[in-house]
């Protein structure tokens, strides 16, 4: 599944162990999901969606609105 998480991250001037450390896994792991090699777990998203005030359809690619509905 394809996901807005790296443009985000980027976008806010993070980097993936800072992430990492919010998702409270490990930054090799969140570059999997960044990467799509790992699917990312529901709940973590949501942390994402809420981190970036954000929704999760945008995190998705279901809709180019980021503002919360």
């Amino acid at each position: 599944m394809k996901l807005r998480i790296k443009d985000l991250r980027e976008d806010n001037d993070l980097t993936q162990k800072e992430i990492a450390r919010i998702l409270m896994c490990d930054q090799s792991l969140y570059s999997k999901y960044e990467r799509g090699e790992r699917e990312i777990p529901l709940n973590l998203l949501i942390v994402l969606a809420d981190y970036y005030k954000t929704n999760l359809d945008y995190l998705v690619y279901r809709t180019n609105n980021p503002k919360i509905i």
